[in-house]
């Protein structure tokens, strides 16, 4: 199975199944002397886990990291870093009815015509349960760009139809759906519990925000940065669409309402080094022709509504036939609180990649 890996200089391969023995990611190309701990990791891997509130998976993982490799009295080597993320509570029982059904919105029927096997507990490696190895990664990648002042925020900005009006950052982790906007939070985790309770589920959109990148990172012409980063989201399994900046809205505008007109701003004494190129506003998501111009990155991702569902639907099996199939289990009604800390990951080893591409 190829495309288990991202990036070029930071690169990164997951490895490991939903209901198998672990997970992990193995972090290639990380700079030496970084300080890094399984407490810098795990704290990021908290922001993931599932159980830990009444609008995730009931499914009890303390994915608890450990470092395997390229990490010596507390920094990086430069050698390969290898973590692995134990998993603990497995019940595959659930799976066993619907084994040789494919789940309406799953992976299972094109990775049984791709492959000729799947393993159906819970999906393998076409499960959410794979992004563990991806937060781990983007944990190192956060302590790279954090040394150089950059920093990167994801949110909650709607769930179904409900959308924050208020964007406080400082409201994000102190609700269960990670939504910046307080009132806009408790509204959405009344939806989120309405849905689960008749037994369906519901998307939404995330916000993802990296800050302090510095102009000229990206590459033209194949290897954008936009283009990186949209590849990086739409990696993500639940995610069916990616905008960058006004993205679609775009679409709507005259060039004069969509160009981010420029000026300079000075910066202390006058000098060459204290005036900065800034923008009225910002229509690009920070990047142009591929390029960061200095300004905040700003991207959105549309998450689809979790497919495992106990609704009854109409299915196939593996013989071609036609079933109908409840999909029973531990499942999140709505993918987007715990699919921040992804987004934000995947972002970071973006952005850390072309940091160091640009630096090489």
């Amino acid at each position: 199975m190829a495309g288990n890996s991202f990036g070029k200089l930071f690169k990164i391969t997951t490895w490991g199944e939903s209901h198998g023995k672990a997970l992990g990611v193995i972090i290639d190309g990380c700079p030496p002397m970084l300080d890094l701990s399984e407490e810098d990791i795990q704290a990021e891997l908290d922001k993931r886990a599932p159980g830990n509130s009444e609008v995730t998976s009931p499914r009890k993982e303390p994915d608890r990291v450990e470092i395997l490799s390229g990490v010596f009295e507390g920094k990086t080597t430069g050698a390969p870093i290898s973590l692995i993320i134990k998993n603990i509570d497995v019940d595959s029982s659930k799976y066993e009815k619907i084994r040789d059904i494919f789940r309406p919105g799953h992976a299972d029927y094109t990775y049984f015509v791709k492959y000729g096997i799947r393993d159906h507990r819970g999906g393998g490696r076409s499960s959410g349960r794979e992004t563990v190895g991806r937060v781990a990664a983007g944990a190192v990648a956060k302590k790279i760009l954090r040394m150089r002042g950059i920093n990167i925020t994801g949110y909650t900005k709607q769930i179904g139809d409900i959308t924050a009006s208020v964007i406080d950052l400082n409201e994000i982790e102190k609700n269960d759906v990670r939504c910046p906007d307080k009132n806009t939070a408790h509204k959405m985790i009344e939806k989120i519990k309405e849905v689960r309770k008749s037994g369906d589920s519901i998307g939404g959109i995330v916000e993802i925000i990296a800050s302090g990148v510095p102009p000229g990172l990206g590459e033209p012409v194949f290897d954008k940065l936009n283009a990186d980063i949209a590849k990086a989201l739409m990696s993500i399994g639940a995610v069916k669409g990616v905008e960058i900046g006004a993205g679609f809205k775009s679409a709507l505008l005259l060039g004069s309402q969509n160009n981010d007109e420029m000026y300079i701003k000075a910066c202390g004494e006058r000098s060459e080094s204290s005036e900065k190129v800034k923008f009225k506003t910002n229509n690009s998501g920070g990047i142009l022709g591929g390029i960061s111009n200095g300004d905040d990155i700003v991207v959105r991702i549309a998450v689809k509504p979790t497919a495992s569902i106990s609704k009854l639907q109409r299915s196939v099996d593996i013989h071609g036939k036609e079933r109908e199939i409840r999909v029973e289990g531990r499942h999140d009604p709505c993918i987007c609180p715990r699919i921040v800390p992804v987004a934000e990951a995947m972002m970071a080893v973006v952005i850390a990649d072309h940091l160091l591409l640009n630096i090489s």
